[in-house]
C-alpha cells in the first residue's frame, strides 16, 4: 500500500529547534522523527513511501533518499501551509489505489499500524481521559460513524491519532472546501468517507504526538528505551555502564564515569572523565560532556559541548551550543506545580512535574550561569557569567 508521510509542517510550536532543523528531522533516539514513521510503515507492508514536505525538502531528501528500507520513495510538494488535507493532494499525482496516511511528527507502535493497513478503510484512535481537546470518534461498535472536533460532551474517549486509510475513491475527494481556520481539513474528507465506506475505527496500543518540546523528551524516553545494550565503543575500563547503554563505534567514555540507561551516546561523542549521565539521555555526534558533569534525562544534539561541573536534566539542547563551565540547571519548581514553557508566545504546562530548559543552537552560557526551569534560550543566544536567567532570552 502507498503511504503518505505528512511532513511539511514548520513546526512553530518546537522554536527554537526548528529554526535550522525541520521538526520531521529532529533526533529521536538513533534516527530523525519522520525516520521513525517511515519504519512503521514498512513493518506494516509499505509499498511505496509518499513524504509531502515542504521548506525542508532538502534535509528530508538527503535522508531517504530515492529508496528507504528496500522500499521505494516519492516526494511531493505543499507549496502552503494549508491544512493536512492540501497536503495529502500535493501527493494525489503520485497515488493510485487505496493508500495510507500517517503524521510524520507522530509515534505510533507498529503493530498498531500493521492492523490500520489490514482493516482498511480504518482510522487510528487513541483512547485517552480527556477527548475535549482532540477530534473525537463517534462509534458504533468497531464502525466509525463521524468525527467532532473538540467537542463539550465527547461521544466517546476515543481520539483522532492521525492516522488513516483511505479508499481509492478518497482521491477524488481531496477538493474540500476552505474550513472557518483558512485550511483544507482530512476531517472533511474523512466524513466524505465515513458516508460512503464502512469505516473501522483500530485503536492504538501507543501513540505520541511530538510537536513540542517536552514532547520530544517524551519521544526519547520512548525510543531510548526499546533499544538493547551494544557497546562498540571506546569505554576504559573503570567507567560503570549500567542497564540498557549503547555506546557506538567512535565514541569514548573516560574513567570514572558512570552511565545509567537508557542511554545513547553516538560516535564522536566524548563522556568523563568522572561524568555521570543517566537516562533517558541522548548524547549525538561529536558531543562533548566534561569532567563531573551530571546529565539527566536529557536530549544533546550533535557539536554541543557541556564542560565541567554543569548539571542538566530533563532538557533538550540544540546543536552547536556551549554551556559554560558550572551551568546549573533547575528543573523543578518549588510549588511541585508542572514547568511552564514559552510555545508560539504562550507560557503553557508541559504537564511535567520535572523540566529543565530548552536551548537553541549556537546558545553559550557564561561560566557559573543558573537556569531557571521552564527558560528558553534562543538560537545564538548569550548569557554573562555568573548570571541567573529566569525569563527567556
Amino acid at each position: 500500500m502507498q503511504t503518505v508521510i505528512l511532513a511539511a509542517g514548520e513546526g512553530t510550536r518546537m522554536r527554537p529547534l526548528t529554526e535550522t532543523t525541520p521538526k520531521p528531522m529532529l533526533p529521536v533516539a538513533d534516527r530523525p522523527l519522520a525516520a521513525h514513521t517511515a519504519d512503521v510503515a514498512v513493518e506494516a507492508g509499505a509499498s511505496e513511501l509518499v513524504f509531502v514536505v515542504g521548506y525542508e525538502a532538502d534535509a528530508v531528501r538527503a535522508y531517504f533518499g530515492d529508496e528507504y528500507r528496500g522500499v521505494p520513495v516519492t516526494y511531493a510538494v505543499q507549496e502552503t501551509q494549508a491544512g493536512t488535507a492540501d497536503a495529502v493532494r500535493a501527493a494525489r499525482p503520485h497515488l493510485d489505489g487505496d493508500f495510507a496516511v500517517l503524521n510524520g511528527d507522530n509515534l505510533y507502535d507498529g503493530d498498531s499500524i500493521a492492523a490500520l493497513f489490514d482493516d482498511g478503510p480504518a482510522i487510528a484512535a487513541r483512547r485517552v481521559d480527556d477527548p475535549s481537546s482532540y477530534g473525537v470518534l463517534s462509534t458504533e461498535g468497531d464502525r466509525v460513524t463521524g468525527i467532532v472536533e473538540k467537542p463539550a460532551d465527547p461521544p466517546t474517549d476515543l481520539a483522532n491519532a492521525g492516522a488513516y486509510v483511505f479508499p481509492d475513491a478518497a482521491r477524488e475527494w481531496l477538493d474540500v472546501p476552505e474550513s472557518e481556520r483558512g485550511e483544507y481539513e482530512i476531517t472533511d474528507v474523512v466524513a466524505r468517507v465515513v458516508d460512503a465506506f464502512d469505516v473501522t475505527a483500530v485503536e492504538l496500543d501507543r501513540w505520541l504526538d511530538v510537536g513540542r518540546p517536552w514532547e520530544l523528551l517524551a519521544a526519547n524516553e520512548w525510543k531510548l528505551g526499546e533499544m538493547e545494550r551494544d557497546v562498540a565503543g571506546d569505554v576504559a575500563a573503570d567507567a560503570d555502564l549500567r542497564g540498557t547503554v549503547v555506546v557506538q563505534q567512535g565514541a569514548t567514555v573516560e574513567p570514572g564515569v558512570v552511565v545509567e540507561g537508557p542511554v545513547l551516546i553516538r560516535s564522536g561523542a566524548e563522556v568523563g572523565p568522572n561524568a555521570y549521565v543517566r537516562g533517558a539521555t541522548m548524547l549525538g555526534e561529536d558531543v562533548h560532556v566534561g569532567q563531573s558533569v551530571e546529565l539527566k534525562n536529557t536530549v544533546v544534539r550533535e557539536g554541543t559541548n557541556v564542560p565541567h561541573l554543569s548539571y542538566v536534566g530533563d532538557s533538550v539542547l540544540g546543536r552547536e551550543a556551549n554551556l559554560g563551565a558550572g551551568t546549573t540547571v533547575a528543573n523543578l519548581r518549588h510549588d511541585d506545580e508542572p514547568v511552564r514553557l514559552t510555545v508560539k508566545g504562550e507560557r503553557v504546562s508541559t504537564g511535567r512535574r520535572k523540566f529543565g530548559i530548552v536551548v537553541g543552537d549556537g546558545a553559550k552560557t557564561g561560566i557559573d550561569t543558573t537556569l531557571n526551569a521552564g527558560v528558553t534560550l534562543s538560537t545564538g543566544a548569550r548569557t554573562r557569567p555568573g548570571e541567573t536567567v529566569t525569563r527567556d532570552r
